[in-house]
C-alpha cells in the first residue's frame, strides 16, 4: 500500500532508505500518512486528520503536542540512545573544556598582540592563570542513567574517574547496562554534594524543571562543575550565575545560548551540538524510519512516547491495531463485537501506558467496515486501523 510521509526537516537519506519502496515522501503536507521531524516545533502547525505517527529523528519531544496527538490516537516515536555517543563525546569534551580552562585560554590566545618572540613572552607570563586539574581521579556524579548516561558512565571510568550516579526511574535495560563500578546516590542532593562534575540527563518536565537550583548549588563542592547537555529548563541560570560569581562553581558547559549567562568567562554555550554529527543524524533517522514503518504496515509500536511497546507476529492476514484509553471492559467489548459480527480472533495482545492503551487483533476473514465502524464508536476508543496483509 502507498503510503505519504512528510519531513519538516531535513531527514538522513540513509534513513529514507528504510522505508518501503512505494511509500511517497516529500515535505508537502497533503494528507500524510505520517511526518518525520527533527527540531520544527509542531505546537502551532496544523496537522492533518490523516496522520497516523509522528517520528521524531532525535530523543526529545518537546516540540511535538504530544497530548493532543495522544487524544487523536496518533503515536509519536523517538530514538532514544540513537544519538548517545554523540552526545557521551560531548559532555567529555565540556569536562576537558572545564577543567583545563579552554575557554579562556583560548581566548587569551586570541587576544594576544606583537611579533612572535612578544607573543611567546606573553604566553609564559600568562599560562599560569590557567592552570586546570586532570579529570582522572576526580568524580563525576551523572544524573539520569539511560542510554547517554551509562556510555557516559563506562568512559569516564576509562579515563580513570569515580562515578556515582541517580536515577529513581531506570529501567531493568538500562541498569544491565550500567558499569559494575558506578556507585549509586541516595539522592540529586547526595549526589551533588560528592561530586567534582555533575553532569545532566534526564528530559524536561515538571518534575525535572529547575533541578539544579539555588539549594542544590550550595551544597556543590568548591569548584564544582556542571555539565548540561539534556535540556536548559533544567538547571535555574540564576543559581548557576550566582554559584559562578561566589566561586560555588568553576565553570557551567551546556549546550544553550542564554543572555544571561553568556558575558561570564566561566560560562561556556555551545549552540546545541549534541547531537549534531552525521552518524547521530543517520542512526536516529534509521531508527524513527524502521519504527514507523512497521507501525504503519503491521501496527507494531517500539520506542513511543505516548503509548506502551506492543508487537505481536503475523499470523493471519487479518489485522486490527486499536488505540484506546485504559479503561475497564475495554478488551470485553471489542471482543464481544467481534464475536457478534462472526470473526475468530485468532491472536490477541494489549499493553496499556498509564491512561492509554493499545489492542492488536488478529482475525481469520476480512473485516468489513461496518465492524470498524462499530469498534470506533466504543467508548474509549481513540482510533482503529485495518491491516489487511
Amino acid at each position: 500500500m502507498t503510503r505519504k510521509i512528510q519531513t519538516l526537516n531535513a531527514i538522513s537519506k540513509k534513513g529514507l532508505s528504510r522505508l518501503p519502496e512505494d511509500y511517497v515522501v516529500s515535505n508537502d503536507g497533503t494528507e500524510p500518512d505520517a511526518i518525520l521531524v527533527r527540531s520544527q516545533v509542531m505546537h502551532e502547525l496544523p496537522i492533518p486528520s490523516s496522520v497516523l505517527a509522528i517520528g521524531r529523528a532525535g530523543a526529545g519531544t518537546n516540540n511535538i503536542p504530544i497530548k493532543t496527538m495522544s487524544e487523536r490516537g496518533v503515536v509519536v516515536f523517538n530514538a532514544p540512545g540513537a544519538n548517545a555517543n554523540a552526545v557521551k563525546e560531548l559532555v567529555i569534551a565540556g569536562m576537558l573544556i572545564g577543567t583545563r580552562n579552554l575557554y579562556p585560554a583560548l581566548n587569551f590566545v586570541n587576544g594576544l598582540k606583537g611579533d612572535d618572540e612578544a607573543l611567546h613572552k606573553q604566553v609564559e607570563a600568562g599560562k599560569k592563570h590557567y592552570v586546570g586539574h586532570e579529570l582522572s581521579g576526580s568524580t563525576l556524579g551523572i544524573i539520569g542513567l539511560g542510554a547517554i548516561g551509562s556510555m557516559l558512565a563506562e568512559s569516564a571510568i576509562q579515563l580513570g574517574m569515580n562515578v556515582i550516579g541517580f536515577d529513581p526511574d531506570i529501567t531493568v535495560d538500562a541498569a544491565w547496562r550500567l558499569p559494575a563500578h558506578v556507585k549509586k546516590a541516595a539522592s540529586v542532593d547526595d549526589l551533588v554534594k560528592r561530586a567534582d562534575f555533575v553532569s545532566i540527563h534526564v528530559p524536561f518536565l515538571p518534575a525535572t524543571k529547575d533541578l539544579i537550583n539555588a539549594e542544590r548549588v550550595k551544597l556543590m563542592k568548591k569548584g564544582c562543575i556542571l555539565l548540561n547537555f539534556a535540556r536548559d529548563g533544567i538547571v535555574n541560570e540564576q543559581a548557576v550565575l550566582d554559584g559562578l560569581n561566589d566561586g560555588k562553581l568553576h565553570a557551567y558547559v551546556c549546550d544553550f545560548a542564554s543572555n544571561l549567562l553568556r558575558q561570564h568567562p566561566r560560562f561556556v554555550a555551545l549552540p546545541h551540538l549534541g547531537a549534531s554529527t552525521e552518524e547521530a543524524e543517520e542512526n536516529c533517522a534509521i531508527m524513527v524510519a524502521d519504527q514507523v514503518a512497521d507501525y504503519l504496515e503491521n501496527g507494531n509500536i517500539l520506542n513511543a512516547v505516548n503509548f506502551p511497546n506492543i508487537a505481536m507476529p503475523r499470523e493471519s492476514g487479518y489485522r486490527l491495531a486499536i488505540a484506546n484509553a485504559n479503561v475497564p471492559n475495554m478488551l470485553g467489548q471489542i471482543s464481544t463485537t467481534l464475536a457478534d459480527a462472526g470473526l475468530n480472533i485468532h491472536n490477541m495482545v494489549n499493553k496499556s501506558r498509564g491512561d492509554l492503551a493499545f489492542t492488536l487483533v488478529d482475525v481469520e476473514t476480512a473485516v468489513p467496515q461496518a465492524v470498524i465502524d462499530q469498534l470506533n464508536a466504543i467508548s474509549g476508543v481513540l482510533r482503529v486501523r485495518y491491516l489487511p496483509s
